[in-house]
């Protein structure tokens, strides 16, 4: 079977991505470019280099005797990550990147609106749907993941030299009941290869 030709249009540059979050169960887009359905927010601005999706299996080997190398390998887990740095600071975001809590407007001496920021307490952090869109030219793809929960601790820096960003880190979460994650795209070089005829008889 020959292997792939070299073809630069399938280098990938991220000219522009975005990251949406939603409510768990919240539909998702039916392909790649359509609109964002309701429910779905985007975080807005977020640092140039900082988006990040890791997948990260685990496996464990069987040795025997009769080699030196590992005469079986399966895997055992598999555990997915999305990592960005948002530069807006809004309620919501603060939701996000601290696994939920809770906003209330507080009465302020100076008779203007003020809001009070609460982090969730221990076993109240809230899932949430997640969407990485990344577009390159006339290709487009969306990173989709039904579910995933924020379980990181959160380190913000408040250097006077650089704006302040509030780091997202989302965990991937599963079930035997649906796709964890998966990717939808434009891409034609994504398109099957046709099955091959039947043999002659």
């Amino acid at each position: 079977m020959a292997g792939e030709t070299a073809n630069n249009n399938e280098i990938v540059i991220p000219s522009l991505t975005r990251v949406w979050l939603a409510v768990v169960g919240t539909a998702a887009p039916a392909d790649a470019t359509v609109a964002m359905p309701a429910g779905w927010r985007a975080v807005g601005l977020t640092t140039e280099d900082s988006l990040k999706f890791n997948n990260e299996p685990n496996f464990e080997t069987v040795r025997s005797a009769q080699s030196s190398y590992p005469t079986r390998t399966f895997q055992t887990q598999d555990a997915s990550t999305i990592e960005v740095d948002l530069q807006q600071w809004s309620g919501e975001n603060f939701r996000a990147v601290y696994g939920g809590g809770q906003i209330d407007t507080v009465t302020a001496a100076d008779n203007k609106k003020h809001y009070k920021f609460t982090p969730p307490r221990i076993g109240s952090r809230t899932e949430i749907a997640a969407c990485i869109e990344v577009i390159d030219g006339g290709k487009n793809y969306r990173y989709m993941v039904p579910r995933s929960m924020q379980m990181e601790g959160v380190n913000t820096e408040l250097a006077k030299t650089k704006e302040a960003v509030l780091p997202l880190r989302l965990a991937v979460q599963g079930g035997d009941d649906s796709d964890a994650w998966y990717v939808i795209t434009n891409d034609p070089s994504f398109a099957p290869a046709p099955a091959a005829p039947p043999a002659a008889a």
